[in-house]
């Protein structure tokens, strides 16, 4: 019984939402709970543009500027669902996908490989068991290998009678040509999490972006570091869209408020390279007046550098991993979390399950991404919950909560 009243519940919500979305040109519902929602620009009175940014391959002005717009933006949809709200939809036609259930959904995932992945991942779980059309959900883990992920891709396509496949790529540029080579097949693909350079997929669900990200927690450090200050900035993993334009926009803030990057360091998400990082930067330095993090897995690490040397802990950003906000809350830390949500992870399955009913479904589906502050803070700790659990996975109402996230 309770199965079927989860479904009439989804359906409902899925239902409402094809509405509003096919109604809206962008403006969408209002409330104050969507609106705080879709304000994602650090309360810390610092603004800035895209100037200043160095060119290359993955830097376009004009979606740098379009996603510091869009954080101040209402979004369209349920104001207590985020994951499938959407910012200025512009809606296309799935007609062509339309068939009979039930349905099997493949999923190639660039990797079960860091604490947000492994949050996000089971969240996408629980949202497939919400949807009993969905006999089968075949899931493929590239560990981070674009090579594995292009050959899974070619299987699923070639042999997984998948309904719909969806793709979370590894990098931009090296699964670009497999995503256009899947979406030739005829079987629709639904792109989130990091994008590919062609415009095939039926849909590609991400929040704001990573400009958005980037220039969030640089504009927290800007408000909080005197011009001519000296600040480290932390990168994970080189050549992933959404992670470039991070650092990008940072350094863009960062060139207008006059503040000097005496370092920008691949840590490869590891804490303890992380925290070797930090601690040879003061040591080289001197004086370090904040931390800028393209990810924030390993930012109580490069916190604890600073402790370990007796220092003060510097202006910091992190995101919505639960020891850092935590170690934040009792520490008293200067910090600024902004979020690329693993609330995200449900969307793809209700697109998936929405163009194969032949429902319209946003081109660019892009979903708000809130920031925590200290303003905000109390509401997204997690006493209860794992370390490295993401407060904003959209799961804590999900059957198996609090159980399932905390193995």
């Amino acid at each position: 019984m309770h199965g079927k009243t989860t479904s009439i519940r989804l359906a409902s919500s899925l239902a409402t939402l094809a509405l509003v979305l096919a109604a809206c040109g962008g403006t969408g519902t209002s409330s104050s709970s969507a609106s705080a929602a879709a304000s994602s620009s650090a309360s810390s009175g610092a603004t800035s543009s895209c100037d200043g940014a160095t060119p290359n391959a993955f830097f376009d002005k004009a979606t740098c500027e379009k996603q510091l717009a869009q954080r101040s933006v209402t979004p369209t949809g349920p104001a207590d669902q985020p994951w499938i709200q959407s910012i200025d939809p512009q809606m296309v036609d799935t007609a062509k996908y339309k068939k009979d259930g039930p349905y099997k959904i493949c999923f190639t995932n660039a990797g079960v490989n860091n604490p947000w992945r492994v949050v996000g991942y089971n969240t996408m779980q629980h949202e497939v068991k919400l949807h009993p059309e969905i006999t089968t959900f075949v899931h493929v883990d590239a560990g981070g290998d674009d090579n594995k992920q292009i050959s899974d891709l070619a299987d699923m396509v070639k042999t997984g009678n998948c309904s719909a496949i969806i793709v979370a790529p590894n990098s931009t540029a090296a699964l670009t040509p497999a995503v256009e080579q899947a979406c030739a097949s005829g079987v629709p693909i639904i792109d989130f999490d990091r994008g590919v350079t062609t415009q095939c997929p039926v849909t590609f669900i991400h929040p704001i972006g990573g400009y958005a990200f980037g220039a969030d927690a640089a504009e927290f450090i800007a408000a909080n570091v005197k011009p001519g200050g000296k600040v480290i900035a932390l990168r994970i993993l080189p050549g992933v869209d959404v992670l470039e334009t991070r650092w990008l926009a940072a350094e863009a803030v960062f060139k207008q408020h006059n503040i000097t990057v005496v370092a920008s360091e691949q840590t490869g998400g590891d804490a303890a390279k992380t925290k070797q990082i930090v601690s040879d930067a003061i040591d080289k330095n001197g004086t370090i007046d904040g931390v800028w993090m393209d990810a924030g897995a390993t930012a109580v690490a490069a916190a604890e550098a600073f402790e370990d040397k007796g220092l003060d802990v510097p202006p910091i950003s992190g995101e919505d991993q639960n020891d850092f906000l935590q170690a934040w809350k009792s520490k008293g830390w200067t910090a600024d979390a902004p979020t690329y949500p693993t609330y995200q992870w449900r969307t793809p399955v209700i697109a998936a399950l929405m163009v194969l009913k032949g429902e319209q479904v946003p081109k660019e589906w892009v979903l708000p991404e809130p920031n925590i502050t200290k303003d905000n803070l109390d509401q997204y700790i997690s006493p209860d919950m794992p370390p490295l659990f993401y407060a904003l996975c959209g799961c804590q109402k999900m059957p198996g909560f609090p159980a399932d996230w905390q193995k």
